[in-house]
């Protein structure tokens, strides 16, 4: 290409793995998706969140109507927006835009019980399958997640500590915006739910027992991308933790991963360290709902432009000045 080498950075980054993903010189990116899982949280009764448990199916009803955050981003990318009930603890009866698959009202309050069943976890990550499935037959090739349930940084938080080994202290979080006294609430609280815990450590037993299942389907879905080799923009902390756990099911999922932004959650940046992962963007931002990797994605059309339409030294005639 007409340009000193490594003069476009992470862009020429990008490109590389675009075109290798995709095995081809001239990479592209068909129909892109952003899926938002919906589900409520049990936890959420021992007040550890700003936001009560309500927020989570309001929110819903105003993505659905296109006034949420996610809703102008996938419009100004022109990225198609999904929604997934998978367990909203409320009754939306029939309506456009929602796709039906609730699985409960709600997980249990893992302070004293799974939060899940094995069973429930095994459909939770069908779900996910499934709707990745469904994009993917109509040409969808990069795709990303988001989520939306109050208090579910506080089960990534656990999973993150569970998982990583690292102290719960540096993976718990403010959250939708708790103050001083309402952090150190929510960090005893988390704290006493993982001495309550009596089950194995393995990633299944400890989903099943913290996660949502928001976070169990996005995990389906990112374990199926892999499968189906699509590119999978990866969004905040709550996302960065499913990607977490869906590497440990299936290691090779990282080769298809891009990490959008680092979130301004305080256990986000410890993860990513523990990732050894470079963050395209650090905006500040801690919506969810995918909105970072929404924001990312014109840096990944401006990878795959590069590759399909900057001119070689031969074409521009320019005097190729290096080996």
């Amino acid at each position: 290409m007409a340009k000193p080498k490594g003069s476009l950075g992470q862009l020429e980054e990008l490109a590389l793995q675009l075109a290798m993903l995709q095995k081809t010189l001239k990479p592209e990116l068909r129909k892109p998706c952003n899926i938002v899982f919906c589900a409520d949280h049990g936890i959420v009764e021992e007040h550890i969140s700003q936001s009560p448990k309500e927020i989570t199916y309001q929110v819903v009803y105003n993505m659905l109507n296109g006034g949420a955050g996610i809703s102008f981003l996938c419009r100004q990318h022109q990225v198609d927006l999904k929604l997934v009930d998978v367990g909203v603890d409320y009754d939306f009866q029939a309506i456009s835009g929602l796709k039906h698959r609730k699985i409960r009202r709600g997980t249990r309050n893992y302070l004293y019980e799974a939060a899940m069943t094995e069973s429930e976890l095994e459909e939770a990550i069908k779900i996910g399958e499934d709707c990745v499935s469904e994009v993917y037959e109509v040409g969808c090739n990069v795709i990303s997640f988001g989520e939306m349930g109050i208090t579910n940084t506080a089960s990534s938080a656990i999973l993150m500590s569970l998982i990583c080994d690292l102290p719960l202290r540096d993976c718990v979080g403010r959250g939708s915006g708790l103050d001083d006294d309402g952090l150190e609430h929510r960090y005893q609280v988390l704290l006493k739910a993982i001495d309550g815990y009596q089950g194995s450590r393995n990633p299944e037993a400890v989903l099943a027992y913290f996660g949502g299942y928001e976070m169990v389907a996005a995990i389906g879905a990112m374990l199926r991308a892999a499968e189906l080799g699509i590119l999978i923009l990866i969004d905040g902390f709550i996302m960065t933790v499913c990607l977490l756990l869906a590497s440990r099911f299936n290691p090779t999922i990282m080769q298809y991963v891009i990490f959008s932004h680092q979130s301004d959650e305080a256990g986000h940046k410890h993860l990513l360290a523990y990732l050894k992962a470079k963050p395209l963007l650090s905006l500040g931002l801690r919506l969810g709902e995918g909105s970072g990797a929404i924001c990312a994605y014109p840096l990944l059309c401006s990878a795959a432009m590069m590759m399909n339409e900057m001119a070689s030294f031969e074409e521009a005639k320019l005097r190729k000045y290096f080996d």
